[in-house]
């Protein structure tokens, strides 16, 4: 079984991240893509999320409903405090054994990667699979580096700060988000 790994804050979950899942999916020829939504970010420190972390984990969950090949896990959500990606590998390595495991990641990501904890061992864990926006040019795969995949991945300009500033300006995010996660924000009055 091949397991896509997308951790992140979503704060909130937009079509963005939707896009970026298909298309990683589809260019690792992934049997299921697990969002992990995450407590709080190491390299985040000081900049807490807006919405809390169940609102984040349920907007999650609406946003991947209608989708089989999606799953959320909430492992790094139970555990609070701040989240390590090699636990969450550890965790998902022994809750699917034998399955090859590939870690998204941003560019950024990537490059402050040998300061994360134990990168050693999530490299162990998982393949990085790095994305890399493209225009309209189709997906490509291609190898970046021993135990790296690159996913070129289309363009999509929507950020999660952007929904929530306009959010704050009264202006709709129709389309910016599932409409489900639409509805979840307007019902419990967030980033107002």
């Amino acid at each position: 079984m091949r397991i896509g790994v997308f951790g992140g804050t979503f704060d909130p979950p937009h079509v963005g991240h939707l896009l970026l899942a298909a298309d990683a999916r589809e260019a690792l020829s992934l049997d299921r893509l697990i969002f992990i939504p995450v407590w709080a970010q190491p390299f985040k420190v000081g900049t807490q999320p807006v919405a809390s972390p169940q609102d984040r984990l349920e907007m999650v969950r609406l946003a991947v409903a209608d989708d089989a090949n999606y799953a959320v896990d909430d492992a790094e959500i139970t555990r609070k405090g701040l989240s390590y990606t090699v636990d969450t590998l550890e965790h998902l390595a022994e809750r699917y054994k034998g399955a090859q495991l590939f870690l998204l990641l941003g560019q950024d990501a990537l490059a402050g990667f040998p300061q994360w904890r134990n990168p050693e061992r999530i490299r162990e864990l998982a393949t990085l699979a790095t994305t890399e926006r493209s225009g309209t040019d189709g997906l490509r795969i291609e190898l970046a580096g021993e135990g790296i995949v690159t996913i070129s991945t289309r363009r999509v300009d929507v950020s999660s700060t952007e929904v929530r500033e306009r959010l704050r300006a009264k202006k709709s995010i129709k389309g910016f988000v599932p409409e489900s996660v639409e509805r979840f924000i307007e019902a419990r009055g967030l980033y107002r």
